[in-house]
């Protein structure tokens, strides 16, 4: 049982620390995912919380659960109407130009026998729209702040290809897979606004594996790190 960091908790709510390498869904081949552990994720409620939206399996940090099936089609209607904040942290494999932008290139899904499937930009694809923010560099490499406005499939990964004209470190479809064992990204804030409640407000702390890049930061960029 993966004992799972809780980053906020309430009678409709759950956010979880989702840990890099965790899958959704059962994988085809057959292992460990997140649907193995919702049960243990109950703590006391008569239902098994089920995820809001996605996280690639690589990628760590908030992922929001709903505790009911109203709450679910409450929190998956605000992130449809783009009401969600959502703050990622991702680390490019190689310098890039500019301080801060916004990306906004539509995304399709292509498949191909030899490739497998993968997103690309495509005229006609579904809108996609990235803000992002250099927070540190290293020789090669950048520290990025990526906030999403639209939630498609590899979105961060695909826009920091090509939008900023390099992919995440140890990305293996739209990069080399090299310098880390997983796709440096990690989700590192979220904030979901309710009517008659307060906010749902997540923090995820900086992982190991991204703090051991060991990148400067500024005093006031400093984050957490996980102990």
């Amino acid at each position: 049982m993966i004992d799972f960091s809780i980053l906020f908790e309430d009678g409709e709510a759950l956010v979880i620390d989702k840990p890099a390498g965790l899958p959704l869904d059962p994988p085809r081949a057959g292992g460990d995912s997140l649907e193995n552990h919702l049960d243990a994720l109950r703590f006391g409620f008569q239902r098994e919380p089920q995820p809001v939206h996605r996280l690639d399996q690589d990628t760590s940090g908030c992922l929001l659960l709903a505790r009911n099936p109203k709450a679910l089609k409450r929190f998956s209607a605000a992130f449809e109407a783009r009401e969600v904040e959502k703050v990622y942290l991702g680390i490019v494999a190689g310098e890039v130009q500019g301080e801060s932008g916004t990306i906004e290139l539509a995304l399709s899904k292509i498949s191909s026998a030899e490739k497998g499937w993968r997103m690309i930009p495509a005229r006609k694809g579904k809108p996609a729209v990235t803000h992002w923010k250099v927070l540190s560099r290293k020789p090669g490499m950048t520290l990025v702040e990526f906030r999403p406005e639209t939630g498609r499939t590899h979105q961060i990964r695909i826009h920091a290809l090509a939008g900023l004209g390099h992919a995440l470190v140890g990305d293996p479809i739209y990069g080399d897979g090299k310098l880390a064992w997983r796709t440096m990204l990690h989700a590192s804030e979220l904030v979901v606004k309710r009517e008659g409640k307060p906010p749902i407000d997540a923090y995820s702390p900086m992982p190991l594996d991204f703090a051991a890049f060991a990148f400067e930061l500024p005093i006031a960029e400093q984050p957490e790190t996980e102990a």
